[in-house]
């Protein structure tokens, strides 16, 4: 399903705040990180959605965490976007669903699915680790330093949901080293710096 970037990307930013605004774009950058490695790997599997379906997933996902529908999200995406006469495919639909299953009930199986449920909250703690230097730009944050916020400072950014982001080494879903899973987030986020102000 083809759909107009700048369109969805201007109903987003009409209907959130600008910090989860950046969150969606982060998240954007890293499902199509995601999705290039997999491809890239030969580990993608025939049946996924294409990548611009990723993109769209990770970017319009939190649609829904603004005005009146906030209570509801995840399940409310398709009514937000409504407003902004803007539609997506059910198969988008499901991976959004998918990034919060705790609230949707709807399970990750694809790997566009397990992609936007693991990468979720790591964008959070990538963007804190980019707080924490001098500079606060994601251009100068390492790898290893995000590895080890993550693995061993559990204090730090306390709210991501680590357990979440670690299913990404499920063998039924990405079967992927949470090392390698926060580098490629990590150099997603990086080539999206500029527009998230890091």
């Amino acid at each position: 399903m083809a759909y107009d970037r700048e369109t969805y990307l201007s109903a987003i930013r009409s209907q959130l705040e600008p910090n989860i605004v950046n969150h969606s774009l982060a998240l954007e950058a890293c499902m199509g990180g995601l999705y290039d490695y997999l491809q890239e790997h030969g580990q993608l599997r025939a049946n996924e959605l294409p990548r611009e379906d990723w993109l769209l997933a990770g970017l319009i996902h939190d649609i829904d965490f603004g005005g009146e529908f906030k209570e509801e999200h995840p399940r409310k995406t398709r009514e937000a976007l409504a407003k902004y006469g803007l539609e997506i495919s059910d198969a988008v639909h499901q991976t959004v669903l998918a990034h919060a299953r705790q609230h949707s009930g709807v399970p990750a199986v694809t790997q566009a699915q397990w992609s936007i449920y693991c990468a979720d909250s790591l964008t959070g703690l990538i963007m804190a680790v980019a707080f924490v230097y001098p500079s606060r730009k994601l251009a100068d944050v390492k790898v290893s330093s995000v590895v080890k916020r993550f693995l061993k400072e559990p204090k730090f950014a306390a709210g991501t949901r680590r357990e979440e982001v670690a299913e990404c080494s499920n063998p039924e879903g990405l079967n992927m080293p949470v090392e390698t899973f926060i580098e490629i987030c990590l150099k997603a986020m990086q080539g999206v710096a500029a527009d998230i102000g890091l």
